[in-house]
């Protein structure tokens, strides 16, 4: 015996995982009692339910039917009490303790006899410190994962201020912080009472919004009868603007977890309200005033933060570059107030035509630079094409700046490119300015991609 407690005990320190561990105990007493299948449960002090070990730490209810959970409840009661192994239906569970305290339960299914009994009350005292030592870990990984978010929040604070960066970069820490839930940020329109979904592209959880309508600016966090859905209010200086939720897809949310999300979602809370506080400051600061869009130095900080974020993330990042055809024809014909309502209105059909989260920045003079996250070349030139068949059909209204002549309408060139391996940031725009001068050599009114540009 003492040989395979031995050999037990150096299956069990190789292993790093609670899937490793049950997987050491299966070959194990498969081996040695022709045991045909092992279980492991915890007992979750925080929820008051029993666990599954290897699998994610799954309360046991989000696994099996109630009369088999109720079973199993009254299984561990009857070990607690009884203090020794207990046959079941063909099965074999084994109570494990840390001392005097009980922490779960190993389950054999086939094999089971008067040694097996004899061996765990030798060796189950091996078994328990290592499930004692994987439970600590994943504690003690899940409080070094919290406090990291916290710095990397932080941070953010301290360098960022464009929520359409910070957003994402939030919604990809409470990701990884909270195992196995979906997370949804949802913020106020404006000064509006209705929530938008910010993060990610879709929520089609009905309760979700229903639970979203009754936040007030006073409202603690709101946590469903199950404890698998919860609702984090973003308040900063006694207003809600905001909030996270977050939807389990297996386990619950413990009370250390809700007390987790709520510390980061307060310095979520700071760092969305500084970034709204700044919003308009930094708009006159970082606007072209003729279009709205952003002037060349801000273009260019939002294409380091598109580049790294793309990077990050794996996912593409394209380039259109564009300027209108013959602007220079328009000023000297008409005037430059002609030209720069044709800026105007050119830009205006622009904004129109790409989703929210592209940007679109003035380059110079009558050029426009557009960044398009998460689109391939083959889409960016989709894109382009709308954009140049909008501008054509756009008639452009000067009767009031010229009263001889009514309406004119211009048309633009489109130079478009995806960031491959390699780029560096000021490749994008040169390889993109390259197609540009490319469609505009070749007769303009057109769309080239960079791929076609040898």
């Amino acid at each position: 015996m003492i040989q395979k407690i031995a050999e037990l005990s150096k299956l069990l320190n190789s292993s790093y995982s609670a899937k490793s561990i049950l997987n050491s105990l299966h070959d194990f007493f498969a081996d040695y009692f022709g045991v045909q299948k092992t279980e492991l449960y915890t007992w979750d002090g925080t929820t008051s339910q029993l666990r599954d070990f290897s699998r994610n730490w799954l309360y046991i209810d989000d696994i099996f039917e109630k009369k088999i959970v109720a079973q199993y409840y009254k299984i561990y009661a009857d070990l607690q009490e009884r203090a020794e192994a207990k046959s079941s239906g063909g099965r074999l569970y084994f109570p494990l303790k840390k001392q005097s305290k009980y922490v779960g339960m190993i389950e054999f299914t086939g094999g089971h006899s008067d040694e097996l009994v004899k061996f765990l009350e030798v060796s189950g005292d091996v078994i328990s410190l290592k499930v004692q030592n994987i439970i600590l870990n994943e504690k003690m990984q899940k409080n070094i994962n919290f406090h990291d978010s916290m710095k990397n929040i932080a941070k953010i604070i301290e360098t960022q201020y464009e929520l359409n960066y910070i957003v994402p970069l939030i919604g990809e820490m409470f990701d990884k912080f909270v195992s196995n839930h979906l997370i949804y940020i949802f913020l106020k329109k404006d000064d509006s009472e209705e929530f938008s979904l910010v993060w990610p592209a879709a929520c089609n959880d009905e309760k979700i919004y229903g639970l979203i309508s009754i936040l007030r600016s006073d409202s603690d966090c709101i946590l469903t009868a199950d404890k698998k859905t919860g609702v984090f209010p973003l308040v900063s200086e006694g207003k809600l603007f905001g909030c996270i939720v977050t939807k389990s897809m297996e386990g619950k949310l413990n009370d250390k977890e809700v007390d987790y999300i709520e510390q980061l979602t307060n310095q979520v809370a700071t760092t969305i309200n500084r970034a709204n506080v700044y919003a308009e400051i930094l708009k006159h600061a970082t606007l072209d005033a003729l279009t709205g869009f952003y002037n060349k130095r801000q273009l260019e900080e939002r294409l380091k933060q598109e580049v790294s974020s793309a990077r990050r993330q794996h996912q593409p990042l394209s380039v259109i570059m564009t300027d209108i055809d013959f602007f220079k024809g328009v000023n000297d014909t008409y005037g430059h107030a002609v030209g720069d309502l044709v800026l105007k209105t050119v830009s205006d059909v622009i904004r129109s035509q790409l989703r929210e989260y592209d940007v679109a920045g003035r380059y110079g003079g009558e050029e426009f630079t557009i960044l398009l996250p998460s689109a391939a070349i083959k889409d960016a030139c989709m894109v382009a094409e709308r954009l140049r068949k909008a501008v054509e059909k756009r008639m452009v209204d000067i009767s009031k700046l010229t009263p001889e002549h009514k309406n004119i309408n211009v048309t633009i060139s489109l130079g478009v490119y995806q960031m491959q391996e390699g780029d560096e940031i000021p490749d994008l725009i040169i390889k993109a300015d390259k197609a540009l001068y490319e469609a505009k050599t070749g007769g303009r009114n057109k769309v080239v991609s960079a791929l076609e540009v040898k």
